[in-house]
This record gives structure tokens, C-alpha cells and sequence, in this order.
């Protein structure tokens, strides 16, 4: 939920009256105060990051593109993403396989090394998404997306053994092995989408995991291969049922989940899509994900959500929307600690599955517009990336509290509120300038701080307030910006906080202060001791 402080004049200059938790006739709220009370010096333990653990992009091809490291450059410095995966590395845009006319094998690594060389210079590791097929190894001509991936399985498997086995190893001799024991290989992505991502079977599939998996182990026993990559938490158990009847490897869990209450591919968002209204959408099949594998005869296999988002369609506004700030956060916060990673799909809109986009806003996956305007999304993460390393006991299940050995104290909260009205859908709704509701006060108490001075930063997302796509609909939406409107738009969703104050913590070791909140605000306190 999002709070907001009443605290400075400097506000009135840097915010408008929106912030102060008013509706939009201007009456008070009578909403029931919101209390969140928490002690600098109880711990909850060491704060989970399972959110900055990974995060999706489009496809390996566009990895190769200066504007879209510059961007990735950007999140990894400001969001810390530790692990990026995508699609389409074994592409023929990335000319990896082809035949001789004797149909021997041959291999090319050097735009694959162009992009895992950038990767591991910005001290970000691959998450190995091992697909789609060359087509000279592919069984037939069935392809997805705008840049052709092939779906189907390989006309030879030993073939297909033998080039993963050839890539794991070019990637030790070129890596280290130490450093790709740090990897994560994953195989194939959404088989259970067919037609899709995949023309085969379940079996067909299990039987490509095999290969695959053995061709990875063969190379170096201690490197991870996982799957099923599913849409819709699909095939857990019987993934781990095929590797534990089979005796193959299988080192983790990968599959799929979106806020969208049905269907699971709409590359061109022609089908309206529309946010579930079920509170433990996303995290309910995380939980039960987990439970699944707690179940299995592999109870202590990692889970990773290896794409995740509100929506599942690349032309969704809710993504470009202030309302994605508030949802992010409250789903990474009912996961708890379910998941080992919550890859978010994806960081740029740089992202060409239904071809280029023609508009700046067009509701992209991306945490950032291909202009590289940071959108609400964005500060989810960032503001993430701001809290301490030590958790605090906090009651409250819209926030964190957190702390850092420096003494420093944060303090992240935020209201999700479903504002779609019945019998609409997210394209028609999300498009639109929509003011918020206060949603009352955020009584703040925080005690046992050490004595002495503090400089408060206060930073917040929410409506009009790092709100990047409200700004755009008052431009009238131009089908193209000019270079003044995007550093304008840069400049005014930077993300810097909304006020600074400085706060004296006499020997009580108390703060306390009332925020005004309104429907989707999310608020950062980050108390810097002096």
C-alpha cells in the first residue's frame, strides 16, 4: 500500500494534492487507519531477495542490440537482477547449428559469446533457456512469434544431444567451469502449450528433457538442468515423476504464472485479457507449486518462476499502468518464501514476439519503453533493491521493514486495490487517466532507533507520481516522441525521491507519523543515520 507522510513544504512543490490521500471530490476518507508498528532491533532474519534473483527479456537476438544493454546496464545498477533468461537462443537468428551437405553437424558460438560476454561484464549470470530449434534440426516448418522461432522437436536426438553437449562444453572452456556451475540450464519453454512453443507431446517433451539433461551432466555433473518451463504451473508432478522413474537429472523447477484468470498466449493482446480478481493470483500457484514438489520424491528440488507479470499478452496497459507498482509488490510479498526466483517478464519493451512496435506506450512487458523510460513497474524494483540486508518482524502484509549494519532503517509499504470495474477488460480500462481514491491513513511507528540524526528520503509511486503513462495520455499520446519529450519524461519519472526530510530520534528511540495513502500508492521511508 502507499503511504504518504505529511512533512514538508518542499511537497507541496514537488507533488500535487493527490498525494495527500484526498479523493477526487476532495472529501476525507473514513477508511479504518492501516497501523504498521516495527522495532529496529527485532529481526526476522536475513530479508529474501528471491525477487532480484532473475528477471525475463524478449529474445537472445535483441540482447545483441547496444540499446537494449544500455537498458539492461541500467536495471542491473539499479535493481540488481542477479540472472537473466529469455528465448530464442538456439534460433536461427543466432546462428548456432547448420549442416553440411553430407548433414554433419556444424557449430557457431560467436553471437551467442557477443551476448553472454556483455552478461557476465555487467556481473549478471545467464538463466540458459535452451531453445527453440535451429531448423536444421528441426522435424518440421511450425514457428511462433514474429521472428520465427521453430517450435518442433528434433528431427535427430542424438543430433540435438550432441549440439548441447558441444555448447555446455564451448561455455566451460570459454567460462570456467566454476563459473557455469553457477548457471541454470533450463530445457525448452511452455511444451504444454500446443500448438505454441511446442508441436510434440508430453512424452516428446520428456524424452527431449532426457537428452538434454544427460548432454549437460555428460559435460559436468555438478551443472544444473531443470524444467518443465510450463504455462500456468503445469506438469510439476509429473516432471518430477518422469526424472525419478527414469533416473534422470533433475535439479530444479521451472514454470510459468500470469494475473490473468484464463488463457495463456496473446502475442498480439487482440483477445482482452482481464486481471484476476482473485487475491492469491500468482502467489496461490507459487504456494501450491511448492507444495507440489514438498509432495514429490523430490521435496528439496529449488522452485523458480521463470516468467511472471500481471498479464500475459506483450499489448496489455496494465503494464504500462501505476497500478503494476502496487501489484508486483503485493504478489512478491504474499510468495514469502515459496519461491527461490520470480523472474519478472520482462525488463524492456525492446521486445519484437509480435513484431516491432510502432508506439512508445503500446502496454509492453517491459519494466522500462523502449526509449528506455522508466515506468512504474520499474520502481518496484528499485525500490526493492533500496532495503536493508535484515528484515524486521512486521505484521503488516502490504510491507517491508527492513534494516542495514549501517544503522539505517527502510521502510516499504503500499495499498494494491482492484479498480476494474465488472464486464471490462484490461485494454479498455487500463488506457485511460485514473485518478485514485484515498484509501485513509498509514499510522507509521517505528521504535527502538539509536539516538541521534537521520536523513529521511521519502520516494513514492502511485498516480501522477512517477506515473509515466499519465503524463503520456496528457501529451495526447503522440505515435512517436521527439528527443525533448523523452528526456522530459525521463526527467519526471526518474524515480528521486519526493522530499527529503531531517528527523532527531530522541533517547524513546521512536518515529511516528501519519501517511495519507491512496488506492495503488507504494511509499519508500529510507531512514540514513548520520
Amino acid at each position: 500500500m502507499k503511504k504518504y507522510l505529511l512533512i514538508p513544504i518542499i511537497l507541496l512543490s514537488l507533488t500535487n494534492i493527490a498525494l495527500f490521500g484526498q479523493d477526487t471530490n476532495g472529501k476525507k476518507s473514513v477508511a479504518a487507519d492501516r497501523i504498521i508498528k516495527v522495532d529496529y532491533n527485532k529481526s526476522a532474519g536475513e530479508l529474501n531477495t528471491m525477487f532480484k534473483e532473475c528477471i525475463g527479456a524478449g529474445r537472445a537476438n535483441e540482447g545483441l542490440r547496444a540499446d537494449w544493454q544500455q537498458q539492461l546496464a541500467l536495471a542491473k545498477k539499479e535493481c540488481d537482477f542477479k540472472y537473466i533468461r529469455m528465448h530464442g537462443l538456439l534460433t536461427d537468428d543466432m546462428a548456432v547449428y547448420k549442416e553440411d551437405n553430407k548433414g554433419n553437424p556444424e557449430y557457431n558460438y560467436q553471437y551467442v559469446d557477443a551476448l553472454y560476454d556483455f552478461l557476465l561484464s555487467i556481473k549478471m549470470k545467464p538463466f540458459v533457456e535452451l531453445g527453440f530449434m535451429p531448423s536444421a534440426l528441426a522435424s518440421g516448418t511450425q514457428t511462433i512469434f514474429w521472428w520465427k522461432g521453430n517450435v518442433t522437436p528434433p528431427k535427430d536426438y542424438k543430433k540435438w544431444e550432441d549440439l548441447i553437449r558441444n555448447l555446455t562444453q564451448h561455455f566451460t572452456e570459454r567460462y570456467g567451469a566454476d563459473e557455469v556451475k553457477t548457471w541454470y540450464f533450463e530445457v525448452w519453454n511452455e511444451p504444454n502449450l500446443s500448438p505454441g512453443f511446442w508441436t510434440g507431446t508430453q512424452e516428446e517433451y520428456f524424452k527431449l528433457y532426457d537428452y538434454t539433461a544427460r548432454a549437460i551432466k555428460s559435460v559436468n555433473p555438478a551443472y544444473k538442468v531443470g524444467g518443465p518451463a510450463t504455462a500456468g504451473a503445469a506438469w510439476v508432478p509429473e516432471t518430477v515423476e518422469f526424472c525419478t522413474n527414469n533416473n534422470v537429472p533433475l535439479d530444479f523447477i521451472s514454470t510459468h504464472a500470469y494475473g490473468v484468470g484464463q488463457g495463456f498466449l496473446d502475442e498480439f493482446g487482440g483477445s482482452g485479457t482481464v486481471l484476476s480478481k482473485d487475491a492469491s493470483s500468482v502467489s496461490g500457484e507459487v504456494i501450491n507449486s511448492r507444495q507440489q514438489i514438498s509432495n514429490s520424491a523430490m521435496p528439496k528440488l529449488e522452485l523458480h518462476y521463470t516468467e511472471w507479470s500481471s498479464s500475459y499478452t506483450p499489448a496489455d496497459p496494465i503494464h504500462d499502468s501505476y497500478h503494476s507498482a502496487a501489484y508486483i509488490l503485493q504478489k512478491l510479498k504474499q510468495v514469502g518464501n515459496a519461491a527461490n526466483s520470480m523472474s519478472y517478464w520482462v525488463f524492456t519493451d525492446i521486445f519484437e514476439e509480435p513484431g516491432p512496435r510502432f508506439t512508445p506506450f503500446h502496454g509492453g512487458f517491459g519494466l522500462l519503453n523502449t526509449q528506455g523510460i522508466k515506468k512504474p513497474a520499474y520502481f518496484s524494483y528499485s525500490f526493492l533493491n533500496k532495503l536493508g540486508e535484515a528484515e524486521l518482524q512486521n505484521t503488516d502484509t502490504s510491507s517491508w521493514a527492513t534494516k542495514n549494519a549501517k544503522g539505517d532503517v527502510q521502510l516499504l509499504f503500499w495499498d494494491f486495490t482492484y479498480t476494474l470495474p465488472e464486464s471490462t477488460n484490461n485494454q479498455q480500462y487500463y488506457i485511460k487517466d485514473l485518478p485514485a481514491k484515498s484509501k485513509g491513513i498509514v499510522k507509521i511507528e517505528v521504535a527502538g532507533l539509536q539516538k541521534g540524526k537521520y536523513t529521511l528520503e521519502i520516494y513514492k509511486v502511485g498516480y501522477k507520481v512517477n506515473d509515466v503513462f499519465t503524463d503520456y495520455l496528457g501529451m495526447n499520446k503522440p505515435k512517436q516522441l521527439t528527443l525533448q519529450q523523452v528526456n522530459s519524461l525521463k526527467q519526471k519519472n526518474n524515480g528521486a525521491p519526493i522530499a527529503i526530510e531531517k528527523v532527531t530520534i530522541d533517547s524513546k528511540g521512536i518515529y511516528s507519523k501519519d501517511f495519507k495513502i491512496n488506492e495503488n500508492d507504494v511509499l519508500l521511508l529510507n531512514f540514513i543515520k548520520q
